[in-house]
């Protein structure tokens, strides 16, 4: 069977492949998932409207990339898959079924009226907080470390939950929240933008605790995490990033009260950017923290040559149909129904 093996390396290139999948999930589903758990909160039903009409076009093509990466994982890197799944099992359950359950009430909504959208309203609230929060718990419970014995998971069900994961679950609502506050900034006007743009300059603040709160708890966690952040000459290397980071939460908090209207997203994406960075590099090589890199869960070369070459296909249509659904939907939306 044919394999890039000789030429390539194929576990670096998976590694990498699944971590911009998740990546862009994260991105792009963010803001949605953050316009989600801000829905009741909304002024009006007029201002939720336009909340909902602004990611109508967008929030279903955004999970593609969360496919991809779960997908990927299972096909590229088995080992790794056969042991996250069953640590993180109970997370990755609870935020499936909010998926779903902010999906069918996505839907619902769009045909309900008086008392019963008040209900699907809210439904689509809680399977966006439910969804958020526990992604949020799955990088806690990743980050932490899993207990490994030879190839397998040696832990417990509940190994995943602890205070540091009920942190970062709530760091990544507030994260999602910035996202979508400032998406809002950007796709709507008038009275949903002007309280959008308050309620971003509040959720700002909690973002920048919870992350001063992750970045000082991190180095406790591991040794080798330690060493890489307070040792030399790593530590100059990694120094720019939370310097970058700083000068981004500046930059946002000076367009938010200057009426800026779309750089205030780019900010936002660029605050998750330097922190899922930092993430990365602090637990590279590791596939599976800190028992198994991403050369010892590969798969064979020949079924991660077979499955790149899907992927050389599959990834720039992807590409090209979301960038045109972007494009195509760009501006700013209306409270009338358009779904």
């Amino acid at each position: 069977m044919f394999s890039f093996e000789p030429w390539v390396n194929l576990p670096l290139i998976w590694a990498i492949l699944i971590a911009t999948a998740v990546f862009l999930y994260v991105w792009l589903d963010g803001f949605d998932l953050g316009v989600g758990i801000l829905f009741p909160f909304a002024p009006s039903d007029q201002c939720r409207d336009r909340m909902m009409n602004s990611i109508a076009p967008f929030w279903d093509g955004n999970e593609t990339w969360l496919v991809l990466g779960g997908g990927g994982l299972f096909a590229a890197f088995p080992l790794a898959y056969a042991v996250l799944m069953p640590a993180l099992y109970v997370p990755v359950i609870l935020m499936l079924l909010g998926l779903i359950f902010r999906g069918v009430a996505f839907e619902f909504r769009f045909k309900a009226h008086g008392h019963s959208r008040r209900i699907w309203d809210y439904s689509f609230h809680f399977g966006s907080l439910v969804a958020a929060f526990m992604q949020g718990m799955i990088l806690g419970g990743f980050i932490q470390g899993i207990t490994v014995d030879g190839r397998s998971f040696a832990g417990g069900p509940l190994d995943w939950l602890s205070e540091f994961s009920v942190m970062t679950g709530i760091a990544l609502v507030f994260g999602y929240c910035l996202l979508g506050t400032t998406w809002l900034v950007m796709k709507t006007d008038e009275i949903t933008q002007a309280w959008a743009r308050k309620t971003a300059s509040y959720v700002l603040i909690f973002v920048a605790f919870f992350m001063v709160m992750v970045t000082i708890t991190m180095p406790f966690l591991d040794e080798e995490v330690r060493e890489l952040w307070f040792g030399m000459p790593s530590f100059f290397y990694l120094l720019p990033i939370p310097l970058v980071a700083i000068g981004l939460f500046a930059l946002l908090w000076r367009d938010l009260h200057h009426g800026r209207e779309y750089r205030p997203f780019v900010l936002s994406l660029g605050i998750f950017f330097t922190a899922y960075l930092g993430f990365g590099i602090t637990l590279w090589p590791w596939m599976v923290p800190y028992e198994i890199t991403f050369t010892q869960a590969a798969a064979a070369p020949e079924s991660q040559s077979l499955l790149l070459v899907g992927a050389l296909i599959l990834l720039p249509i992807i590409l090209a149909y979301t960038a045109y659904s972007y494009y195509l939907f760009r501006g700013k939306t209306s409270h009338e129904s358009t779904y």
